[in-house]
């Protein structure tokens, strides 16, 4: 088959691989038809992710027809149409028995900090992810989720992570009516935290972002409020729209790459001497009131980072944080886009044929062409 290879930091190429196969019984074999090209993504491109080896395929955000099943399968038959969860769960654990499917114990038993995703180096236990004409999901009993006849996969390929992820980081941030609700990045993560707010109650929603493209496109969709931290004193401008208290509840939808500090990017982008750039997740702790929220879904990997956690402790703030919960969102998420309340492929960009895979990340890397989301169809010809 053909796959998206990594070849090392900023390098990817389009490859020949062996097909996958059914390796447990409770496996399944996927034909993908639509993948899609995730902002935590770029993190293993630009080798910021550790253990992420040469060959390996991304892509944790697909959905596809089912080709091949393992015996012990009961719940999917050849030919029906599914989205996949990216966290890989099991369903029987302690976590999983809990709704906790984001730290399964059995798909990534070798490592305490993540369970199993696709596509997500050998951290998260070495999975192939879906940006391929086909790919293995185990546990297939537990997390693809039957597409409905009247959709097709673009309505609801971003309930694999995206929307979830979003929808999960205002939850996280106990949204009261009327609240004012600051989120930081304006990427597809924070685009759907910034509808989920609305649907949650918020008075005000505002994002922050540093291209204006995506601020832009922010108003369009979301609705939003907007402020550009290049163009001002984030903290400060803030306070200044919230009586001088700061936001109720903060969303940091950046995660390890953020802008704005020099010194947190050399620390932690040039040097490594930090798992990146902490940098966006700093600013919600000044700019957040006292006794508020602040909810994490941005991306960061282990060990440490330079936070600024005396500020959190002494204004008395809530920190929520974590990877999503995916598959306990996914029937609720699919009801709104159902019914119009969010146009979930809206998002949706550029699309590219899996061949042109390369050319694609190369755009969502430089935010070019107004680029907030990457589609790839593998099946589709260059």
């Amino acid at each position: 088959m053909r796959a998206l290879s990594y070849q090392g930091p900023y390098k990817v190429r389009v490859q020949d691989k062996p097909d996958p196969r059914i390796e447990h019984p409770q496996d399944v074999v996927l034909k993908v038809t639509k993948t899609a090209i995730c902002g935590s993504d770029l993190h293993l491109l630009h080798g910021l992710i550790p253990d992420t080896r040469v060959g390996c395929t991304f892509g944790h955000e697909f959905a596809g027809v089912v080709e091949e099943l393992g015996p012990g399968v009961t719940n999917l038959k050849r030919g029906d149409r599914v989205v996949v969860p990216f966290n890989i769960s099991c369903g029987a654990c302690f976590y999983c028995k809990k709704g906790l499917t984001a730290c399964c114990e059995n798909s990534n038993p070798s490592s305490d900090i993540a369970c199993g995703t696709f596509g997500y180096s050998h951290t998260t236990g070495g999975y192939d992810g879906g940006q391929a004409e086909y790919v293995r999901v185990p546990f297939a009993n537990v997390g693809p989720m039957k597409i409905p006849e009247d959709m097709d996969e673009e309505d609801v390929l971003f309930l694999s992570d995206i929307f979830p992820t979003g929808y999960m980081g205002a939850e996280m941030g106990g949204i009261q009516p009327g609240d004012t609700v600051v989120v930081f990045g304006a990427g597809p993560v924070g685009l759907f935290a910034m509808k989920s707010a609305w649907l949650m109650g918020a008075g005000r929603v505002i994002a922050v972002d540093l291209q204006d493209y995506r601020l832009d496109f922010a108003r369009k969709f979301a609705h939003v409020e907007t402020l550009n931290f290049k163009d001002v004193d984030i903290v400060t401008a803030i306070k200044e729209t919230t009586e001088g208290r700061g936001a109720d509840v903060s969303i940091e939808a950046v995660g390890c790459e953020a802008e704005g500090s020099m010194l947190q990017r050399v620390l932690g982008l040039g040097l490594m001497a930090e798992a990146g750039a902490t940098t966006a997740l700093n600013w919600c702790m000044h700019a957040t009131r006292k006794g508020g929220v602040i909810s994490v879904v941005g991306v960061y990997g282990p060990p440490w980072n330079l936070v600024d956690i005396g500020t959190a402790m002494n204004k008395n703030q809530t920190l929520r944080l974590g990877q999503c919960n995916v598959k306990r969102y996914m029937p609720h998420l699919l009801d709104h886009i159902r019914k119009g309340r969010v146009d979930a492929k809206g998002l949706i960009t550029h699309r590219f044929s899996l061949e042109d895979a390369p050319k694609a990340y190369d755009l969502f890397s430089k935010k070019q062409d107004g680029c907030i989301k990457c589609v790839l169809s593998p099946h589709a010809h260059a």
